[in-house]
């Protein structure tokens, strides 16, 4: 199927082939049950999966928009949404949608709240109220993306990474996390903190400070902060994030995110 995707991907000609068509839609369909992943793990760093993240954006092409009707609402769209939640072992309350091609493991939670295609959401993770999981984003085991969290998607340039969050990370309220940014196992967010490529992220917690971008140590507590940087307008501040302790060993990893603050003495 690969050597296939490869072919379409630089000939578009070719997806009118019935053997094209038929090993995007495959591949699709091995997303939605987690048989494959757009990026997945390997000796400690990730490894993305490119070929098929090329099937994901060839898909769209060789769908046909339809009316999809959950009565009393109708939606206008080239995927369909994902259904035998019962059979997954998945818990969706009302509102909360997952589209077709992406994998959501049992034990999963959605509250009203969306998946988008080519994600990946492990074993016992809680998606809360108006959490957004975009395209291929990769989601760990036991991992707690609170109210309002938006993690960001991706599907082109094809090389790019996605957004990682590893096993029992907790994401708290309003925390936007894009741009293929990694946040290693058992890391908590406080509310707000925003996460590019482009933020820097500051471990204030030693007497020398440490400056990282584009990846949250495990274990990290984080919190919103800002520094201040020299324009040709005067001097302003600029949003960063606060690395500002490690979170204990003795820390039950089911704790929650104000458990997790409180023992900094960051109020909450």
């Amino acid at each position: 199927m690969r050597e296939i995707i490869e072919k379409a991907w630089e000939n578009r000609e070719l997806l009118s082939q019935p053997e094209v068509q038929s090993a995007i839609r495959t591949i699709i369909d091995n997303l939605d049950k987690g048989k494959l992943r757009i990026a997945e793990p390997k000796n400690e760093e990730w490894i993305v999966n490119e070929w098929i993240k090329k099937a994901v954006i060839l898909y769209f092409p060789i769908q046909k928009m339809e009316l999809i009707e959950v009565s009393p609402f109708t939606f206008y769209d080239k995927i369909p949404l994902k259904n035998n939640f019962k059979e997954l072992g998945v818990r969706v309350v009302p509102h909360g949608l997952a589209r077709y091609g992406s994998y959501l493991a049992k034990g999963v939670i959605l509250m009203p709240s969306y998946v988008n295609i080519g994600a990946y959401v492990d074993e016992e993770t809680m998606i809360d109220t108006w959490a957004t999981v975009g395209s291929c984003a990769q989601i760990g085991k036991h991992v707690h993306l609170s109210g309002g969290v938006g993690i960001g998607g991706v599907l082109e340039p094809v090389q790019a990474a996605p957004v990682i969050i590893e096993d029992n990370c907790f994401i708290g309220s309003r925390c936007i996390v894009v741009e293929g940014v990694r946040i290693c196992k058992e890391a908590v967010l406080g509310a707000n903190v925003v996460l590019t490529q482009s933020t820097k992220i500051i471990d204030v917690s030693n007497k020398e400070k440490i400056e990282y971008k584009g990846i949250i140590p495990e274990r990290s507590v984080v919190i919103p902060g800002s520094y201040t940087k020299q324009f040709p307008a005067g001097e302003f501040q600029v949003p960063c994030a606060l690395i500002i302790g490690k979170r204990k060993e003795s820390t039950n990893l089911k704790t929650s995110l104000n458990d997790a603050l409180r023992e900094f003495n960051v109020p909450v």
